[in-house]
Order: C-alpha cells, then structure tokens, then sequence
C-alpha cells in the first residue's frame, strides 16, 4: 500500500445523497440490483438514525488511528469516514475526541470495520456510528496508512466520493457517479411498495399478489387436508 493522502477528491451531489438517505439502506440496496451493501458485520451504536453522505476513506493499521486524525483534515460538511484497517483489528480506534474533532468538520458520522469505544457519550453527543466491534482497547498513533484511496468492506468497494447511506439496517454504498440513477430506481420501489403495502393492508395475501401460487404448484407443493395422507408427519 502506498501512503498517501489524496486531496480534492468529486463527491457525489448532496442533494441527491439527501434524497436517498431518506429512503433507507434495504431501498436503495435492492433498488440498485442488491448490490452495495456492506455486510452484517458492520452494525449501529445507536438505534433509529438514518444518515446520508459522501465517503472520505482512510486504511489504518492494526491497533493505530493515525491516519483518522489525517482524515478528519480531508472531511468536509456532508462526509461520512469510512475507515478500515490492513488487517482485521477490533481496537477501539476512535472515541468521543475524534467525533468532536469530526463533528465541527460537519462530519456526519463514521463507518469502521474495526473497533469504537465512549459508546456512551457518542450516542449522547447523538454522533452515529457503524462499526464491526465495541472495544475499550485503546490505539497507537505511530504507521502511516492512505486516505482518499479505494477501500473493500464486506467485498464492496468504496471509493473517495461515493454515497453511503446507513440506518439500523447496516451500510450501503452507491458509486458517486451512479447516484442520480440509484435515486430514480428507489423512488420507483418505494412506489411500488406502497402499492404493494396497500393491497396487503386489504386483506390480500402475499401468495396472491406476487403471484407465488404458480410457484409453489411448479415446485411440486400441493394442498393436502389434515388426515388424508398416508405418511405425512
């Protein structure tokens, strides 16, 4: 890895970001083909935040956040920190200096697939959080790593600039050049869904209005009355 940190990086329209942000992490996730999303690993400190922003990156080493505090440099208002480590750490690599350090940067929250500690006074400081562990290990600040580079999270691939949404779902990511498009794509499934959402409030069942009958007969499922079948459990 080289260390480098890139500086002026595009990032993704705001207000499209905004948008999106709105409409949730499962939307957007099956709204752009299911893909994006960052794994189960990565889950919220808090419960019922739903937050929107354009990726700053940065790669650390194991057990050392220097390189957060050279990213937090690079944050502008609308960012997201999406941290990841060169191999797999658990450390409590950020806290609540660093999130008040990012906070006045307008940094609107940090995704790390490594540790986080002053749980307590991050959810009272309401600064969001997605993270892989909670640990009171503390860190070094000691090896250079890379900010504004490529970084792969759960097999996705964030770049500098792209969208993340994150809500009690877990993390998505939308290439930053894809935006406008993932946004007309969700806006046509939330759509849909309130049709769907409608209809089932009515009484209809999901086997009806998804057409899963045909489904279930092509599987070779049959209805079969209590008592009329030999060797049925």
């Amino acid at each position: 890895m080289r260390n480098v940190i890139i500086t002026g990086v595009a990032r993704a329209e705001a207000a499209v970001v905004d948008v999106l942000a709105g409409l949730g992490v499962a939307t957007v996730h099956e709204a752009i083909g299911r893909a994006g999303y960052l794994g189960p690993g990565l889950r919220p400190i808090q419960d019922g935040t739903r937050v929107g922003g354009t990726a700053v990156t940065a790669v650390c080493w194991p057990g050392d956040n220097l390189m957060i505090h050279a990213a937090a440099e690079q944050c502008r208002p609308g960012d997201l920190l999406v941290v990841t480590t060169a191999s797999p750490s658990t450390d409590g690599m950020f806290g609540e200096l660093l999130a008040t350090s990012l906070a006045a940067r307008g940094v609107r929250g940090l995704v790390i697939e490594a540790g986080v500690r002053d749980v307590a006074e991050l959810r009272t400081m309401g600064f969001p959080v997605w993270s892989a562990a909670v640990s009171a290990q503390g860190t070094v600040k000691e090896t250079a790593g890379a900010v504004n580079v490529p970084v792969s999270i759960g097999g996705q691939i964030v770049r500098p600039g792209d969208a993340i949404i994150a809500d009690d779902d877990g993390v998505v990511c939308v290439p930053r050049r894809d935006v406008r498009q993932a946004l007309a794509a969700a806006q046509a499934r939330v759509a849909k869904e309130e049709q769907a959402r409608q209809a089932l409030a009515d009484g209809q069942l999901g086997l009806d209005l998804y057409g899963l009958r045909d489904k279930l007969a092509a599987r070779g499922v049959e209805y079969v009355p209590e008592g009329t079948a030999d060797g049925l459990g």
